[in-house]
């Protein structure tokens, strides 16, 4: 699926969008699944251990902004990541020991959808090396006006900035004012609908509101090196962290690297998804909607 110029723009920019890598068999599936889901969602008016509501979300008009391990509420969503195309992209990317680590999926109804402020991915869950990155599956067709990731080339290899608050919290997201620069470098990364981005753990990026008349449909996979582990703890029992290899062999001797670390304790103010996390900053950059 990929050759060594897009690895090499990989390791350069810390992220690349291959287009087309699903078909529209696996994309209308996909479609259909998530329609059930959000429609289920009239049914719960907080969040869940599977829905990350919207404000304003009711069960006359539902509203998410998230499904949480969507690999693990159905089996379609479990089948892409170990599909055979996206494997083989991984492996380019990774070598051959990959370990998926989770997933969720974020949705952006039409002039609607909560924006993600800038952060660093590594700052959430950093490992003992940075060989860790983000699949980025585009459920529909992805442009500038529907809030598509927003990535700054190159910042994978720069500082991790503090996404701490005034009050010492972890806050889930890097104080505008600080990257300028950073924000003023950032590229979108647009596709067609079964078109999938990789960007690296330790790549800047976010996402603004969704001003279209039109969805946008994000399915996103954390993915790392087989010797890659993970600074904070298994977010799961052994059998399960087993379960998510998903191509090579497990290994229990880390790889370690010298890496800059700041962990996201003390825990934050609000939990659950970034976008609670990110709710309590007194500084958002990106509009959010009425």
């Amino acid at each position: 699926m990929i050759g060594e110029q897009e690895v090499r723009a990989y390791r350069r920019d810390g992220v690349i969008v291959v287009p087309d890598v699903l078909g529209p068999d696996v994309l209308a599936r996909m479609r259909q699944v998530l329609a059930q889901l959000v429609a289920e969602s009239a049914g719960v008016q907080e969040h869940t251990a599977v829905y990350d509501l919207e404000p304003g979300h009711s069960a006359a008009d539902p509203r998410v902004r998230r499904i949480k391990a969507p690999h693990k509420v159905h089996s379609v969503f479990d089948e892409v990541v170990r599909s055979p195309r996206v494997i083989a992209i991984l492996q380019a990317l990774l070598g051959p020991g990959i370990r998926l680590h989770n997933s969720k999926l974020n949705l952006k109804s039409a002039r609607y959808g909560s924006p993600v402020e800038w952060h660093q991915d590594w700052a959430f869950y950093p490992h003992t090396n940075d060989d860790v990155l983000a699949v980025g599956v585009m459920l529909d067709d992805m442009d500038l006006s529907n809030g598509p990731m927003l990535v700054t080339p190159g910042s994978h290899t720069g500082p991790v900035f503090d996404h701490h608050d005034r009050e010492g919290r972890f806050a889930g997201m890097v104080d505008p004012d600080t990257i300028r620069p950073e924000i003023a470098r950032a590229v979108p990364c647009l596709g067609r609908a079964g078109s999938i981005s990789f960007h690296h753990v330790r790549a800047l990026h976010g996402s603004a509101l969704n001003t279209s008349d039109r969805p946008r449909s994000f399915l996103l996979y954390e993915v790392s090196a087989a010797d890659a582990w993970p600074l904070l703890g298994l977010r799961t029992d052994w059998a399960d962290f087993e379960r998510e290899m998903l191509a090579g062999e497990p290994v229990l001797q880390p790889r370690m690297k010298d890496l800059p670390v700041r962990l996201p304790y003390p825990p934050p103010l609000k939990g659950g998804s970034i976008y609670e996390t990110q709710s309590t900053s007194a500084k958002p950059y990106f509009t959010r909607a009425a």
